[in-house]
């Protein structure tokens, strides 16, 4: 039966539209997001997947990002552009890609599958029930909008858009947002992960009626590395599979695992295509700031702070990027939080490194004091069961957005993830010494604030009692590190900056008081010196000009000054300390 629907002034023709064949729920989603207020125009992205798809024929991409970072809105742009179902340049006609010579040619010329692969029917506890949703509902859509064809609907869904194709030549775009999400959920048992995996492949390899599949999620697809060493995922498809055991060798299994992975790949941390188009830059953000400095009654962020919050994020094609969902919302809010790590069931850091909490601890307290982590990616190491190595912990919390990755490196991107790890720290037992530590930090502080250096004194003697190799001392970092540590709790009221600029040089640490009326820290470490030295020197170089801003002008802070000095002595392993208003 025909329909006729308007929207937006514009009439369609059409049949009745499917829960998955082109159906107008992505370019309803669209339409809504780029009707807001903090709306980033991506829209390019689209050009340069078709001109991809003309000139290499690449009909098979599989995008992979952390959580909120965009792959939706991605999906459902590109359903809406291509999709028949909706005329979308109401929409589109006044964004980038309509300047693009694809545009005319391709804009709702397709037919398209959109499918949110994280949606369940309704109380899923099996995988048939979560499987047959999905297959059911392709071959209704596809019986309903060609009923003169006399289709099966007791064959395969790839058999009858097999048939469709050889009798029409029509051809198909499949558009699957979240294609991972089986992986996550908890009733889905290893063998039926396989067969999901054969659900894709049946759907994808070698089918002429695809014309381009479009995926999004978190996990990279499954496959072996080229060389000898089996990834984890591959390890799960051997044990898991009637064909193969875990001693078949490796020519074999390469060429089993290679079934599944038709899709090229582009991660954030290793692929530079398409990396622009996932996160906001620094343009982006300064264009939403402004647009939020105008629209907001009272508005109480600063550019900085949305910086420190959630920028660091760095990717392949060397920028660094903010996190699109945590700025909207702190936009949209008038308020900074931790929006992303608040959403999802994968925000818990011990998760990932319970599997090796002794090799990991003391890279953690590195990283928390600022500092970068040798690293190998592991690209594949985030689907594996276990994580045993420090490669594959700190690979799965850089796919997972836990941590970032730039020149064979990790570390903690912004604010909104350090709070995350300093939560871990404080409240996580069996990171021995860093948890006990983290908890003195709350006497730390307060004795700071009063001056009490025989209690900060004895606070940093029993860290050094601790007997853990970073409290050696042998370098700098290693005494920045373990102060970090011990002013942890610091951070719920402090801004904490290491080696930041002030006055005639660089300090050691700064701590700038969430509350303009609380007391600032300026912290000076010292070895085989006195902390009368440390105080000297931040006085001798005015770092204190740093809270007092510029000649005639209203001081940013209006609490007190504190110069905090801290040696230690390595004959005799002694901390001394020093806080002195200035």
């Amino acid at each position: 039966m025909f329909w006729i629907k308007k929207l937006e002034g514009k009439e369609m023709e059409g049949r009745d539209m499917g829960t998955f064949f082109n159906t107008i729920i992505p370019f309803e989603a669209y339409q809504a997001i780029a009707s807001t207020r903090f709306f980033v125009d991506k829209t390019l992205m689209i050009d340069e997947l078709l001109e991809s798809l003309e000139s290499d024929r690449q009909r098979y991409v599989c995008i992979t990002r952390p959580r909120r970072f965009g792959k939706t809105v991605m999906a459902v742009m590109i359903a809406a552009f291509l999709g028949k179902a909706v005329k979308s340049d109401t929409v589109f006609g006044r964004l980038a890609i309509s300047g693009k010579g694809c545009y005319h040619k391709h804009l709702n010329t397709h037919d398209v599958f959109y499918m949110d692969l994280s949606r369940m029917p309704e109380n899923c506890r099996s995988y048939e029930a979560y499987i047959f949703r999905i297959q059911n509902g392709m071959k209704k859509d596809i019986l309903s909008q060609f009923p003169d064809m006399n289709l099966d609907s007791e064959k395969a869904i790839w058999d009858i858009l097999s048939e469709i194709f050889q009798q029409t030549r029509r051809k198909f775009v499949f558009v699957l947002d979240e294609w991972d999400a089986v992986f996550h959920m908890p009733f889905i048992i290893e063998k039926e992960k396989i067969r999901y995996l054969d659900f894709l492949r049946n759907l994808f390899k070698d089918q002429e009626y695809v014309e381009l599949a479009y995926m999004t999620g978190i996990l990279p697809i499954a496959k072996y590395s080229d060389g000898s060493e089996l990834i984890p995922v591959s390890q799960m498809i051997c044990q898991h599979s009637s064909h193969l055991s875990i001693n078949t060798p490796n020519h074999l299994a390469n060429k089993y695992a290679h079934e599944y992975n038709i899709f090229d790949e582009y991660d954030m941390a290793m692929k530079e295509k398409y990396g622009q188009y996932f996160g906001f830059s620094e343009e982006e953000v300064d264009k939403l700031f402004g647009i939020y400095l105008r629209t907001t009654k009272n508005p109480r962020l600063t550019r900085e702070s949305l910086q420190m919050w959630y920028d660091g994020y760095h990717t392949a094609f060397g920028r660094s990027l903010y996190n699109p969902r945590s700025v909207v919302c702190a936009l949209r809010d008038n308020q900074l939080a931790n929006y992303w790590t608040s959403s999802g069931t994968y925000d818990s850091v011990f998760s990932y490194i319970k599997g090796n909490v002794k090799d990991v601890r003391d890279d953690l307290v590195l990283m928390v004091s600022g500092e970068r982590v040798d690293a190998k990616m592991l690209e594949y190491a985030a689907t594996a069961s276990e994580l045993r190595t420090k490669d594959q912990i700190y690979s799965a919390m850089v796919v997972y957005g836990l941590l970032t990755y730039e020149d064979g490196q990790v570390f903690i991107p912004n604010k909104e993830l350090m709070d995350r790890f300093k939560d871990l720290f404080m409240s996580n037992e069996s990171l021995g010494y860093v948890n006990n530590l983290a908890k003195e930090s709350i006497r730390m502080l307060k004795a700071t604030l009063a001056g009490d250096t025989k209690t900060m004194s004895e606070i940093l003697k029993f860290a050094h009692d601790t007997e853990t190799p970073i409290l050696s001392y042998n370098s700098e970092i290693e005494l920045a590190a373990v102060v970090n540590l011990v002013y942890l709790a610091a951070r719920d009221k402090y801004r904490v900056e290491r080696e930041d600029k002030a006055g005639e040089g660089f300090v050691d640490f700064i701590f700038y008081p969430e509350q303009k009326s609380a007391d600032a820290l300026i912290l000076e470490l010292k070895t085989d010196s006195t902390p009368e030295d440390a105080v000297r020197q931040i006085k001798d170089k005015n770092y204190a000009l740093r809270f007092r801003g510029k000649l005639g002008e209203r001081p940013k802070y209006t609490g007190r000054i504190l110069a905090v000095g801290i040696s230690y002595d390595k004959k005799t392993k002694e901390h001394s300390c020093k806080v002195e208003v200035l």
